[in-house]
């Protein structure tokens, strides 16, 4: 179990490190000066050359990359006062950080992750990245939960009514929903609901979690904007949900335990929910967690349409200001919880089918 785990904690590195090597080339050979994006008008070439200096985007690109390897590791070197090194650790912008040992000018430090700090704002891109992804966290939760809800209850009554109405309709939704694009879908919906029904719904067409009160009191939170959001980005996974219910049900119902149980006249609703159901759940279990961290990653689009404040609008205005910086960490941490959440699902699968360690 080990060696298992080992192995997974391994490709997660490798994954992590590969992502972070393409973002990092990527995001410095597009077209743009942070620089002069941040001076405006006022840009001249001595000004743009003092901030490339000070961002340190005057090093060669190979420097740069390694340094930024330095930035992101828990374990740096760490250069005492020599400024102009490669491995010089600002104090004020990395602590706290331990010092492990010293070598001359040179000490190996532990210290959390430094992903820099935002061109346009100059905050540390991990305070925007804990400001925002709570509210992705709030969205993709409920996303999912609407999505397990619905999809578990539609795709149980398509089972049990196959051939009907309702099985016909359901099969056409869900290719609906899988077909139909989240930018595309966001639009649709906020225009229909929050626009042409909105003397009847109620709800707003953008909005964040928490609204401020219109009598100075502070901020609450408002659960009307979440509805919208959540019930688009739950689309796919419903769509999904709905037709792997459906077929893990119809191969439960065919089982001989099942028929045994209804020769000798169990009540159908017992015979259902607590025997048929209950069997059919592992894969819908597992579609499901991979589903969340899709959703956690996947509503950049969703998110921008309805100006949600979370992640995906944090990413669409870096990438407008050239903010490299708060863009290139927000990939990052999506990436590596992404990593994470998969490590921690290949373990389970690993505690409870010892078949798969042996892959």
């Amino acid at each position: 179990m080990l060696r298992y785990i080992g192995k997974r904690l391994l490709y997660g590195f490798l994954v992590i490190l590969g992502v972070v090597t393409l973002v990092f080339f990527l995001f410095n050979i597009l077209p743009g000066d942070p620089a002069r994006m941040m001076l405006g008008q006022r840009a001249d070439a001595e000004s743009i050359e003092i901030i490339n200096k000070d961002l340190g985007r005057d090093k060669p690109l190979g420097i740069q990359y390694l340094s930024y390897l330095n930035d992101l590791s828990p374990l740096s070197l760490h250069t005492n006062n020599d400024p102009s090194s490669h491995w010089f650790l600002d104090p004020d912008k990395y602590k706290p950080y331990a010092t492990l040992f010293s070598i001359g000018k040179t000490s190996l430090v532990v210290k959390a992750p430094y992903l820099r700090r935002s061109y346009q704002t100059k905050r540390k891109v991990s305070e925007v990245i804990l400001t925002a992804f709570p509210q992705t966290l709030v969205l993709a939760l409920t996303a999912m939960a609407f999505a397990l809800i619905i999809g578990i209850l539609v795709g149980t009554l398509s089972a049990i009514h196959k051939g009907s109405w309702i099985d016909r309709l359901s099969l056409f939704l869900s290719t609906l929903g899988m077909s139909l694009p989240s930018f595309f879908a966001a639009i649709l919906i906020a225009w229909f609901f929050a626009y042409i029904l909105a003397d009847w719904t109620h709800l707003n067409m953008f909005g964040n979690l928490y609204s401020v009160d219109d009598y100075g009191c502070g901020e609450y939170i408002d659960l009307r904007n979440l509805i919208l959001p959540a019930f688009t980005l739950g689309i796919r996974p419903l769509a999904v949900l709905v037709e792997l219910t459906k077929s893990s049900m119809l191969e439960a119902l065919s089982q001989d335990y099942i028929r045994t149980a209804r020769a000798k006249g169990m009540k159908r609703g017992r015979l259902l929910f607590r025997h048929a159901l209950r069997n059919a759940m592992n894969p819908i279990v597992t579609s499901a967690s991979g589903w969340l961290a899709g959703l956690l990653a996947g509503a950049v689009f969703v998110e921008y349409v309805f100006d949600w404040k979370g992640m995906g609008v944090v990413i669409v205005d870096g990438l407008e200001k050239y903010d490299f910086p708060v863009v290139m960490g927000s990939i990052l941490f999506i990436c590596i919880l992404l990593v994470i959440i998969n490590i921690i699902v290949d373990i389970i699968y690993g505690l409870l089918d010892p078949r798969v360690r042996l892959e």
